[in-house]
C-alpha cells in the first residue's frame, strides 16, 4: 500500500488548485510521477475503452479538470498523491510543454538553441519549471486547432514534447527524486505563444512526393495503409496518430474521400465519432494553410 504523506498530498493540492485557478486542468500524480489513480477497468480485459464516461476517476489525463469540486474529489481519492499534473492541448492554453533533459550527458537547451538559429525563431519569455533532476520544462502555448503529438527526442537527444493528451508535472509537486519548482521571475507569467516556426517543427514533417497526378490504385494503396495506421493506435496514440494519418492523406489529395474511413477506424480504437472528426477537422486546416 502506498505510504501516505499527508503534508505533501496538502501542498500539492493547493498547488493544483491554484493552477486550476489560471484555467489549467490538472489530475493527482504519485511520486512516480504518474497518474495517482489507478483505472476502474484495469480488472476487465474484454472492457471497452472508457475516457471517463463512465463517472469514475482514473482515466490518466481524461480526469484533469478545473472545477474545486472535482479537483478536492480526486485527491480525496488519491490521499497518497504528492503531485499534480497539468493537462496539455486543452483550453483556454492549448499548453504545450518543452522538456529539456540534462541527463546522459545530453544539453537539450543547447540542442534548442541550435534549432532556433537554424529555423530562425526567438524563444519566449515564458512560464519555466525546473525539475530535481536539473532539467527544465518550457511551458508554450499552442493555437486552438492545432494538436500538437507528444514525442521523444524527436527535435534532438533529451528534447521531449508534451502536447495533446500528455501532461506536464506542475510545480510544487514532490516526486521521489524531489520537488518542482519555478525559475526565478517565471511563476507569474502566462504560458507565451509557441513560435510559428517551432510549432511547424512539433508536428508531424508532410510527406512530399515526386509525382503530382496519382493513379487510383496508388490512391487506394495511400488510403489502405493510413487506415492501417490508424487501427495499429494503442491506448495514449489514438488521437496523434488519427491526426497524422489525416493530415497525410489531405496533402495527398485523398483526405475528403478518405475521411468517413478514418473516422470508423478512429472509432474502432475507442475514439468517439464527435472526437474523431475533431481531429480530421483541424488536420485538414492545417494542410490548407501550408498550401
Amino acid at each position: 500500500m502506498a505510504t501516505i504523506d499527508r503534508q505533501a498530498t496538502t501542498l500539492a493540492l493547493a498547488h493544483a488548485l491554484s493552477a486550476a485557478e489560471h484555467g489549467l486542468a490538472v489530475i493527482p500524480l504519485s511520486r512516480r510521477k504518474l497518474p495517482a489513480l489507478r483505472s476502474p477497468h484495469r480488472l476487465d480485459p474484454v472492457a471497452l475503452p472508457c475516457h471517463g464516461e463512465c463517472g469514475r476517476f482514473g482515466h490518466g489525463v481524461h480526469d484533469a479538470s478545473t472545477d474545486p469540486g472535482r479537483i478536492r474529489a480526486l485527491f480525496a481519492a488519491a490521499p497518497w498523491a504528492t503531485g499534480y499534473g497539468i493537462a496539455c492541448g486543452l483550453p483556454p492554453h492549448h499548453l504545450i510543454g518543452i522538456d529539456l533533459d540534462t541527463k546522459s550527458g545530453t544539453d537539450a537547451p543547447a540542442a534548442l538553441r541550435e534549432l532556433a538559429l537554424r529555423h530562425l525563431f526567438t524563444l519566449p519569455v515564458t512560464v519555466v519549471v525546473t525539475t530535481p533532476s536539473g532539467g527544465r520544462h518550457l511551458w508554450l502555448s499552442g493555437p486552438p486547432d492545432v494538436a500538437v503529438p507528444n514525442s521523444a527526442g524527436r527535435l534532438a537527444p533529451g528534447i521531449d514534447v508534451r502536447g495533446a493528451g500528455g501532461y506536464l508535472v506542475g510545480p510544487g509537486s514532490r516526486t521521489e527524486h524531489g520537488v518542482y519548482g519555478t525559475a526565478p521571475g517565471t511563476a507569474h507569467l502566462p504560458p507565451a505563444p509557441c513560435p510559428p516556426a517551432l510549432l511547424r517543427l512539433l508536428l508531424p514533417p508532410p510527406r512530399t512526393t515526386a509525382r503530382s497526378s496519382p493513379s487510383a490504385a496508388e490512391h487506394r494503396g495511400q488510403g489502405d495503409g493510413l487506415i492501417q495506421f490508424v487501427l495499429a493506435a494503442h491506448e495514449g496514440q489514438r488521437n496523434t496518430r488519427l491526426f497524422w494519418a489525416a493530415c497525410r492523406a489531405y496533402e495527398n489529395g485523398i483526405g475528403a474521400d478518405l475521411t468517413a474511413s478514418l473516422v470508423e477506424a478512429a472509432r474502432s480504437t475507442g475514439l468517439t465519432e464527435r472526437e474523431a472528426r475533431a481531429t480530421i477537422a483541424s488536420a485538414a486546416r492545417l494542410t490548407a494553410q501550408r498550401r
